[in-house]
């Protein structure tokens, strides 16, 4: 049934927007609503109707998300695009596999069937409902990417781009709508006969050997590093950040199998899991409070309590920031902040998307996104296994949307290595932010601790609850709720 491939990435559904958050009536006692998970109201057991309505979703989300339609995605060959804080310019076949090999070895992670049970429910998918969960697993993913392997890494078996075209595009006028293009040139930079189907592991295309990457990296302790970080998000109860850990974490905050995750509690379930794994001690996640990074709170999560203060008892760091780019629709003038956000290397990606439509962002190219998509259902893969496939978590079908699409609520990510490292991502974002046409700066960085300024706690301790998100204009606060993700409006 699922014989169109994957990599299209755009769906037969409501014409691509699905309706993967709950309507506001069914959100009225949970904050973001749920879908059928098999538990019945004020009752901790699934009940045998619950099971047979959650059983009857599962296989309609798992056919509504297993279909895609082929779609090309057009890039030009005179813009640059950024990716992870890279520019490619495609106006050579280097630069074009050049492209193809960052972006072909970013960790994919979709929407999954036939998993374990999750507990307290009978859900074994996480299709119609997981998609935010799957676009925090993504950046969390790259953060550990950059932690762990050398910054030139690429995956030595990436396979080549499909349903992509490379066009010059003239600019826009008022006789010509915009992105109408110039004939494309002949490319043997993209291969069509690579695409395939993850859910037909026996299929002639899935057992073809992949054409290997020529800088990527061939050491067999890289690529089991590589195994091990993907490994870590598997779809059983013993990955540290698979949906099974993550679902067990958002209970913590009200949260149960079947609702919809806002950026922001993500971004805080995110910072839980890796507190609690005992894979690596020396990396820590920071979740930004009020729209505003605390230097001090910061500083403290970082030093060892046993020797604060030495250069090398320095943990790395994953900083999130959640923040809200405007009301019901993204206020065009933080693009350009955004966009020189995408520029930096210490810049992980976004969680966020489009309206009722979670998606990993990545980079850009002119006026729209590149994105990594988690919408597609795929037969759940046994990481347990030493030599588990690799090829279903990584995709070669890179997808752009316009920005003015992009839904406001989102969670930016950023990464530093060292203390010196930190203090110039400090520097950095600070200057990227104030790029933007508004007064007041998507978020700020600020000296001390968030105990000094009134707030208990630090989000990279013992914060449990998610953090409201405020405007960073703190004189002119309208006190306007969000209505999906706590925040206070921009």
């Amino acid at each position: 049934m699922n014989s169109v491939s994957p990599s299209a990435v755009q769906y037969i559904v409501g014409g691509g927007a699905h309706e993967d958050r709950p309507s506001a009536q069914s959100r009225r006692h949970n904050g973001h609503g749920s879908a059928p998970d098999g538990l019945r109201e004020g009752s901790g057991e699934p009940d045998e109707v619950d099971r047979l309505k959650a059983k009857f979703m599962s296989a309609w989300n798992n056919v509504k998300y297993g279909w895609t339609v082929k779609s090309k995605t057009t890039f030009n060959k005179t813009s640059p695009l950024i990716l992870l804080g890279q520019s490619y310019l495609f106006n050579s076949e280097d630069e074009v596999d050049r492209f193809r090999q960052a972006f072909v070895s970013c960790v994919w992670l979709t929407y999954r069937r036939e998993f374990p049970q999750l507990e307290g429910s009978s859900l074994t998918t996480d299709c119609g409902w997981g998609c935010m969960l799957r676009s925090g697993q993504m950046l969390l993913a790259q953060g550990l990417l950059q932690h762990l392997m050398p910054p030139d890494w690429r995956w030595a078996d990436c396979h080549p781009l499909t349903d992509v075209d490379f066009e010059v595009l003239k600019p826009r006028s008022p006789s010509r709508p915009a992105g109408m293009s110039l004939p494309s040139f002949s490319s043997s930079w993209t291969n069509p006969i690579s695409q395939r189907d993850p859910s037909s592991g026996s299929s002639e295309d899935h057992r073809r050997t992949p054409a290997r990457c020529p800088a990527a990296s061939h050491e067999p302790q890289l690529e089991a590093l590589h195994r091990k970080v993907v490994s870590w998000f598997g779809d059983h109860p013993s990955a540290p950040f698979g949906v099974h850990q993550l679902v067990e974490l958002g209970k913590e905050s009200g949260k149960r199998a079947g609702d919809w995750y806002g950026p922001s509690v993500v971004a805080h379930m995110l910072r839980k899991a890796v507190a609690r794994t005992t894979e690596f001690h020396n990396l820590a996640v920071y979740v930004a409070q009020d729209c505003t990074v605390y230097k001090g709170d910061v500083m403290k999560l970082c030093e060892s309590p046993l020797t604060q203060g030495l250069s090398e008892s320095w943990k790395s760091v994953i900083i999130l920031v959640p923040v809200r780019l405007g009301g019901e629709s993204l206020n065009p003038s933080y693009i350009e902040c955004v966009k020189n956000i995408l520029k930096l290397k210490c810049c992980i990606g976004i969680i966020g998307g489009k309206p009722k439509h979670s998606l990993f962002f990545i980079g850009f190219q002119d006026e729209q996104l590149l994105y990594l998509d988690p919408h597609y259902c795929q037969p759940v893969v046994d990481v347990t296994q030493g030599n588990f496939s690799l090829e279903s978590f990584h995709c070669n079908s890179p997808r752009k949307m316009n920005f003015s699409r992009m839904d406001p609520s989102c969670t930016i990510g950023f990464y530093a290595q060292t203390k010196r490292d930190f203090e110039s991502l400090c520097s950095a974002v600070s200057e990227a932010l104030s790029s933007s046409k508004e007064k007041y700066p998507i978020f700020t960085f600020v000296e001390g601790r968030g105990q000094n300024y009134g707030l208990e706690g630090q989000s990279g301790g013992s914060m449990d609850g998610p953090a409201n998100i405020f405007s960073c204009n703190r004189m002119s606060r309208n006190n306007k709720r969000g209505s999906t993700d706590e925040f206070v409006l921009l």
